[in-house]
């Protein structure tokens, strides 16, 4: 098991494919884009698979969700899926994206074994769309999500970040979208993973915030019905139930106590914290043929010197060298 000196035990494996993605969003990369990782340097598929088959077999994985950069970008993601999905015991299979190219592809990556999908949508308007992610994208976003919900890749979840000043005043809409198209709406502050390090706490828009914004239209009260355990979103039911909304306040409502997840990176680095400023080099080792024993101990170890918390209001708090597109949500 992947068990750290609190007793926190990861079970819950997100995985990156690629550092690439189609989208510029302001909270995570600069207009221009950044310097992507060489091909060489990546996970091959075969060796995602070994990795992710070495988690889920021997370290007691239960859950692997497959990230990005954009993950829809990587050619061999259905074939990773369905390998994946084979695996005994078979883990709950989960995608997080931004929605481009699920249209063609969310059939195929159900019937690959896929079992739901969280899409990022931080606004309702196109033009805001495109003044945030520089790219005028936002039909395809809408196809994405109507194509999840065909497929059956349910719940369908929606991640928006509201910028101030930009769209933060679209909170109740996007409640809304969601409960008229039976989406899943979780709200996620703002977190300093941002390439160009211009994130401020200033600036960010709070959970206590996003919930003031909420309850002027919306009758909230916590989702008693909800066990929490180790979810990062808080959920609260709307107008009594059984609609919900989540808010995911990583930055003032730290859950890091209760955390279960644990990053392997495309370039096939482990990470203990999505904040961490150190990593495991499990792929190297990889390739210079170590055993699945040798590199399950060294994914043990890494996960082992976790710490307490992300540490985030720490006077001494660094920001990760890695952008949010090369670690993976």
């Amino acid at each position: 098991m992947l068990v750290d000196t609190f007793g926190r035990t990861a079970t819950d494996l997100r995985v990156s494919l690629t550092d690439r993605c189609n989208l510029r969003c302001s909270y995570c990369m600069p207009p221009e884009g950044l310097d992507w990782l060489p091909k060489p340097e990546l996970l091959t598929d075969d060796e995602v698979v070994r990795l992710v088959g070495l988690a889920v077999g021997e370290l007691g994985v239960t859950e692997v969700r497959y990230t990005g950069g954009e993950p829809l970008l990587r050619r061999g993601l259905p074939d990773i899926v369905r390998r994946t999905a084979a695996l005994e015991p078979r883990p709950e299979i989960s995608l997080t994206t931004n929605g481009i190219g699920l249209a063609r592809l969310a059939g195929p990556l159900a019937a690959a074994g896929l079992d739901r999908v969280n899409v990022s949508l931080d606004t309702l308007d196109p033009a805001t769309f495109k003044r945030l992610a520089h790219r005028d994208r936002f039909a395809d976003v809408l196809a994405g999500l109507e194509a999840a919900r065909a497929a059956g890749l349910e719940p369908v979840k929606i991640n928006a970040v509201l910028m101030r000043g930009i769209n933060d005043h679209e909170a109740p809409a996007l409640l809304r979208f969601c409960l008229e198209n039976g989406y899943r709406l979780r709200f996620i502050e703002q977190m300093p993973l941002d390439a160009q390090h211009g994130w401020t706490r200033q600036d960010m828009i709070t959970a206590d915030e996003i919930l003031e914004r909420l309850s002027g239209e919306f009758d909230l009260a916590p989702d008693a019905g909800h066990d929490r355990g180790s979810a990062p979103a808080e959920t609260f039911a709307i107008g009594g139930g059984p609609e919900t909304v989540g808010v995911i306040g990583s930055v003032t409502r730290p859950f890091c106590g209760a955390c279960d997840r644990v990053r392997l990176t495309a370039d096939g680095q482990v990470r203990n914290c999505l904040f961490a400023t150190e990593e495991s080099n499990l792929r190297d080792a990889m390739r210079a043929g170590a055993a699945d024993e040798e590199i399950a101990d060294r994914w043990r170890k890494a996960v082992r010197a976790k710490r307490a918390g992300h540490g985030i209001d720490d006077p001494a708090f660094l920001q990760p060298a890695r952008p949010m597109s090369a670690i993976g949500g």
